[in-house]
């Protein structure tokens, strides 16, 4: 017997055990691998009536698997020398019950957004009402649960900026930046908060850290204008703002920052 047609008998062999310790899904693929495997065998006569009743006892316990019979309520037909139809029927089963697998994915992740909405309304009545701790401490809870979520980390942030709380949300971009050192958005986030803070000289850093990564992008540099411009620093506004109408020509209010620049330049 090849090594394949082993590993299908002992597959088999496997069954009853595998559906008693719950692994309903791993014993219907073992049945449908070996049977694939029988098919394209040549099997001596004694082989044939071996994997036959292999199969009929695998068959016959699946259809008395109270759980297997609540997905597909169908009895499995099985008849030595039917293998190919038996195969079908297990590939119809596989299916249903990896559709039932998706269903309960996309239920559990949209049970998981309807989590994070209510908890992201319960802390942003808390900023609301001044509550600046009770709500930290809730936007805490919610990314401890989704650690990896840097989007939810900026609109944290967001939602500290808005309130006037700069610390707070520079304290977010910060780690979500750590976990996505690429996203320039996050450079940029982070250079307002800064520029609110009136650390102009990090939040410099912070965008030219970001050109490193991407020189295209128009609004990148028109929020560098606006930092310049709070620092004063006439030239590097009109710089700015050149770079911004290079990348977008169309761009407007580069073009009224480029004129600002200019005038308090004396041009």
């Amino acid at each position: 017997m090849s090594t394949e047609l082993t590993k299908a008998r002992q597959r088999l062999s496997a069954i009853r055990t595998q559906l008693k310790q719950g692994k309903s899904m791993p014993a219907v693929q073992a049945v449908h691998d070996s049977l694939i495997v029988i098919l394209k065998s040549s099997l001596m006569k004694s082989e044939k009536d071996e994997f036959a009743r292999l199969l009929a006892d695998a068959v016959n316990v699946l259809n008395s698997d109270p759980g297997l019979r609540k997905i597909y309520p169908l009895v499995i037909q099985y008849t030595p020398g039917e293998e190919k139809a038996l195969l079908d029927a297990i590939y119809e089963l596989l299916q249903e019950m990896q559709n039932l697998v998706t269903e309960d994915a996309q239920k559990d992740l949209a049970e998981l957004e309807r989590r994070k909405a209510g908890m992201l309304g319960n802390a942003q009545g808390l900023l609301d009402a001044g509550k600046f701790e009770e709500a930290k401490a809730l936007f805490n809870q919610l990314i401890s649960e989704f650690p990896a979520d840097t989007d939810l980390k900026a609109d944290i942030a967001d939602r500290f900026l808005k309130v006037g709380r700069y610390q707070d949300a520079l304290g977010y971009l910060e780690e979500a930046l750590r976990h996505d050192p690429n996203a320039i958005h996050l450079y940029n986030r982070i250079g307002i908060v800064l520029r609110k803070m009136q650390d102009f000289a990090t939040a410099e850093k912070y965008y030219l850290k970001a050109l490193e990564i991407s020189k295209q992008d128009e609004f990148l540099f028109f929020n560098m204008g606006r930092l310049y411009i709070d620092w004063k620093k006439w030239a590097k506004v009109d710089e700015a703002a050149q770079k911004a109408l290079e990348v977008n020509p169309q761009f407007a209010e580069a073009e009224k920052m480029r004129a600002f620049a200019r005038k308090m330049l004396g041009k």
